[in-house]
């Protein structure tokens, strides 16, 4: 039998089945130790730099084990990727007949019940709405999986999906009356059946956390679990070992209860009156809190309108729970709603207390809306309690998991103390590639003009690389601020984020061949742009979080508590990832080549700047704007390039 590094190997089957394949010493490295996890258990976390074939260095040790692998990504992108196109490709390779099998949350999967309850009185009245819920109809009748990634008639973001697709809340599990026709029970039967199943953190934490409650249906069974974009897992644990309430749930909560009413007819004469103040109390305590775009600490709140507003809608919601404790005998669906209503109440009444410790109560603003969230400060130890490490064979990968070549800072978010690691650098030639561009004379960031500045020193940049450029910046108000200082300044196509949806301005950025895009957020993550169409990624911060935000401040006084330094433990090498991801737009590919441009001076003029320089990949730095025009062929340098760091 062959042994990995063949397989992965110049004479390997995969050469065979992958045009453009060729065997990098990295990935059989990494594919070897993967091989000897699974096979003895414990637990390995891997960087494997951009280029290294990450991906099928996990999964043809996967296939080959034997074993019931479960792999989870960062992102439903890149599980299509992997369930699609890279495990077929290594199942037909191998010629190992595994069954396979893609796993999503409810809300990708469309409810047969919730869809025929949309029927009910005069369905929807939007027009938008309307038209969206005609193209679902016709689509209902032809898809076998009811994943709504496949109705490409009705875009993703379409405000009809909620209507038709159940949360874990609102699921009547198998007391609806569509339980037999039921997309998601079809498939959860065929990850149950899997030898190689892929889902995404989300699904993963979901599964952890309600395995706890009796209804855990991934991890029985499981004998290896392998991570993918392993960075993302701490803060979307952070979201599922916690608890939150909106106004949105409570307003669904009302509409869900109405909609079971018409059908069951309790004749719970006080229950559409509690429904309707329910309601009214949600939009007191939005009002009450005032602006939109408000985040902050439940502690710090001294209004008292607040506390009697919150305590107002408590009451409301009792009041709606008492009534459906006497409707709920009418049928399945308001029994159903009852349990929603009494774990809803739980949640706002922990908020109230504040009852869960070494948690952080925190809200925040939308504009009609509102959020309430008990957060963990640490969450290694709901992990280590729910992950049970000793029983499977667990793998962390990443492009982007260590800080200055060392992996302390994600192994301590979840208490990998025992855990084997290794880093495996991208294989591209960044020395000959690529060069970073750290401009002289820029303000520090808190200075008003900053985002002009950068403008100012990013014009002639390009220019030089004749657009074909990123700008990501670290909030949305540089980026509009940026916006309006380019559109009457370049020449070539501006793409800026909010103008539309994100793969489209993608598609665009593709198609124009010489466009800029600004982006935040989304965007320093999970792009892959290959080619000459990027040959530019100009980052304006540090990426530092908000100083302000209510789960880094508490977090940081917990850590200051224990006499730990929480900037350099916790906020650094949280920026440091963001920065790393970013700056890994660039290059993509081994023929990829272009300029890095950081404008913060603090990568300089602090300390800790060299933390973030270091934890890049190995480019050619230069302060002299001649070094980035000679880079794109413009003119011959006036200065040797100087290594800054």
């Amino acid at each position: 039998m062959q042994t990995t590094r063949d397989i992965l190997g110049p004479d390997g089957p995969l050469a065979d089945h992958l045009p453009g394949f060729s065997p990098r010493p990295s990935q059989q490295e990494m594919a070897e130790r993967i091989d000897d996890v699974l096979a003895d258990g414990g637990i390995f976390v891997a960087e494997s730099g951009t280029g290294t074939g990450k991906t099928l260095a996990y999964l043809v040790p996967a296939v080959l084990s034997g074993k019931k692998v479960l792999i989870s990504t960062g992102t439903k992108h890149l599980q299509d990727q992997i369930f699609h196109r890279d495990l077929p490709l290594v199942r037909e390779a191998l010629s190992i007949p595994v069954a396979t099998a893609l796993l999503k949350g409810r809300a990708n999967y469309l409810c047969l019940h919730r869809l025929e309850n949309l029927e009910f009185g005069d369905g929807p009245r939007d027009s938008s709405l309307k038209r969206d819920h005609r193209q679902v109809n016709e689509w209902a009748h032809t898809t076998r999986t009811g994943d709504i990634g496949e109705a490409n008639a009705v875009p993703e973001d379409a405000m009809i999906w909620p209507h038709v697709t159940s949360t874990a809340e609102n699921c009547l599990g198998s007391k609806c009356p569509q339980y037999d026709d039921c997309y998601v029970r079809k498939a959860r039967k065929a990850a149950l059946d899997a030898d190689v199943l892929v889902v995404n953190h989300h699904l993963f934490f979901a599964d952890l956390v309600l395995k706890d409650e009796g209804f855990g249906r991934l991890l029985p069974g499981v004998e290896a679990i392998i991570f993918d974009e392993a960075h993302q897992m701490a803060e979307i644990a952070s979201v599922f070992f916690g608890r939150s309430v909106s106004r949105k749930q409570i307003e669904n909560l009302a509409h869900d209860v109405l909609t079971e009413e018409l059908k069951e007819k309790s004749g719970v004469k006080g229950l559409r009156p509690s429904l309707d103040s329910l309601n009214r109390a949600a939009a007191e305590l939005r009002l009450t809190f005032g602006g939109d775009g408000l985040r902050g600490s439940w502690e710090e709140v001294t209004d008292n309108k607040l506390h009697t507003a919150l305590d107002a809608l408590f009451d409301a919601l009792a009041r709606v729970a008492e009534n459906l404790a006497a409707a709920s005998a009418a049928g399945d669906g308001l029994e159903s709603c009852f349990q929603r209503a009494q774990d809803m109440l739980d949640r706002l009444d922990q908020f109230r207390d504040g009852g869960l410790r070494d948690h952080v109560r925190w809200f925040e603003t939308f504009r009609h809306g509102f959020t309430l969230s008990t957060t963990p400060l640490d969450v290694s130890r709901p992990f280590l309690e729910r992950a049970e490490l000793d029983e499977h064979s667990w793998i962390f990968t990443s492009a982007t998991l260590t800080i200055d070549g060392n992996f302390s800072h994600f192994l301590s978010q979840f208490g990998l103390v025992d855990a084997d690691t290794h880093q495996w650098p991208s294989p591209f030639d960044f020395e000959k590639n690529t060069l970073m561009y750290l401009p002289q004379g820029l303000p520090n960031p808190n200075e008003a003009n900053f985002t002009a500045q950068v403008i100012a020193a990013a014009l002639p940049v390009l220019r030089a690389s004749q657009g074909r450029a990123f700008m990501l910046f670290t909030s949305y108000r540089a980026l509009n601020i940026a916006a309006g200082l380019l559109a009457d300044r370049i020449d070539f196509p501006l793409l800026v984020q909010g103008s539309a949806p994100k793969q489209e301005l993608l598609q665009q950025f593709h198609a124009h061949g010489d466009a800029i895009l600004l982006g935040t957020a989304s965007f320093w993550e999970g792009v892959d742009v290959r080619g000459d169409t990027l040959s530019c990624v100009i980052i304006d911060k540090i990426p530092f979080a908000a100083p302000d935000d209510p789960v880094l401040r508490a977090r940081g006084r917990a850590l200051e508590q224990q006499g730990r330094n929480a900037f350099m433990e916790y906020q650094v090498p949280q920026a440091v990832i963001t920065l790393k991801q970013g700056a890994g737009r660039l290059i993509r590919d081994i023929t990829d080549s272009g300029v890095l441009m950081l404008c913060d001076p603090r990568l300089l003029n602090k300390g800790y700047g060299k933390i973030f320089l270091s934890s890049l990949p190995p480019m050619p730095k230069t302060r002299e704007l001649s070094d980035v025009k000679e880079f794109f062929g413009q003119q011959p340098s006036s200065a040797k390039i100087q290594d800054t760091a």
